[in-house]
Formats: C-alpha cells, structure tokens, sequence
C-alpha cells in the first residue's frame, strides 16, 4: 500500500495486486485495516478510527483506492460515486490487438455468484445490467497491447468481462480466457487515475497511481 493523498477528509492509496479492499471470507487482512492502523499511527489517534469503503477493486487488480474519513464525506462519496461523478481511468495490457484503434463497448452483463463471473450478451437478456465502457490504444509490445479505459457504467468484473468478449483478455486473467496466470497471481488491469470534486472543499482532486513493479507496463507504454 502507497499513499497517493491525504486531508482530513478523504485518503486515496495505491493498492497491490493480492490486497482485499475489504474484509472476506479468506479471513486476510483487508486493505481499510491497513490504513486504519496507518492514520492511528500517523496521528496518534485514541480509540477507534472511522473510515469509510466507498468502492472497491478486485482482489488481482492494482492501483488506486478512494477511502472517506469522514462520515460527511463517506455520504458525499457513495453520492458521487453512484451518480458517476468520479471519473475513473485504467489501464489494462491485453492480448491480442483490438480491431480499432478507440472504441465504445456496450454489453448486457450476468452475474454468476457461485463462479464469482460475469458473462457478457450482445442483446438484453433476463437478470442482465448494461454494461459500457470506452476503450483507446495507447501502448504496444511485440506481444501486448495496452489499453486505457473509461467506465461509463460500474458492473462486476466489467472491463475483465467486456474486453474479453471483444477478443481481448486481459494478461494473466484466467477467469475470462487469458493464457497463462502472471507469476504473482496478479492481472495486468491497473486503476491508474481517478478526479473528482472534493466532497468537502469542492476543489478537483487528480492522482494518479505508479505502475506496478512488472517491466511489461514500461514496454508496453508509447
């Protein structure tokens, strides 16, 4: 875990690859512990601190986590993010390179709670939410392609689910049709810039995250 930004309000961190965002029933230490007993440490804190999950990110993804500590700002969040007033960037290295150089994805998604998956129709199908994403190329290696993505909509393993079922699976997801897994577990999707408008101050707030530690992300970027 890195922190990106901090106020007395809202805490932004960078999550690897493996972290849980919340607590499940693995048992592991979640992510909102970590930096619960980080803000304690930092300022000295008596007692229980308050933080709030306003979103989450799956387990093998990596980047950035928005956290309220506030319950203003923890109400203020949910809003923003359910009003889709919290613009989310990622990135994801794919194999096989998509058709067109940008593109916009609409898929019907279904849920299957017992294989945690979602699967992706072309028409609306019973149970199914509309699922929409943009999508543009930004990177190449000999093997991969790298991808930045706009979410429009926020469904379970979405972008996972939708480049997949363009033909374009995302490095190490095994889940949805990658070849092999990465050697940490991890897939190469990133949460790599998030902006919105302070909950509290009303002023933009921008971050980014670092790229993961794997050298592929440095080939692969223009």
């Amino acid at each position: 875990m890195q922190v990106i930004y901090e106020d007395n309000h809202i805490i932004i961190v960078s999550k690897t690859s493996g972290e849980i965002v919340q607590g499940d029933k693995t048992g592991d230490t979640p992510l909102s512990e970590t930096v619960k007993a980080y803000i304690k440490e930092k300022y000295q804190k008596p007692g229980a601190v308050f933080l709030g999950v306003v979103h989450r990110l799956d387990r093998p993804v990596s980047g950035l986590v928005v956290f309220a500590r506030t319950s203003k700002a923890l109400a203020r969040l949910n809003n923003m993010f359910r009003d889709g007033e919290v613009h989310k960037t990622y990135w994801a290295i794919v194999q096989n390179r998509p058709q067109q150089e940008e593109g916009l994805l609409e898929h019907w998604l279904t849920r299957n709670e017992k294989q945690n998956k979602s699967y992706a129709y072309d028409h609306e199908v019973p149970g199914a939410k509309k699922a929409i994403l943009k999508y543009k190329i930004i990177g190449q290696s000999d093997r991969y392609t790298l991808l930045e993505v706009q979410l429009m909509t926020g469904r379970h393993h979405q972008i996972r689910c939708q480049l997949a079922a363009m033909g374009c699976p995302i490095k190490g997801d095994l889940k949805y049709g990658a070849k092999r897994s990465n050697p940490d577990g991890s897939i190469s999707l990133l949460a790599r810039r998030i902006e919105f408008v302070h909950p509290v101050s009303k002023e933009t707030v921008r971050v980014e995250a670092p790229l993961p530690g794997d050298s592929l992300w440095e080939k692969v970027k223009m």
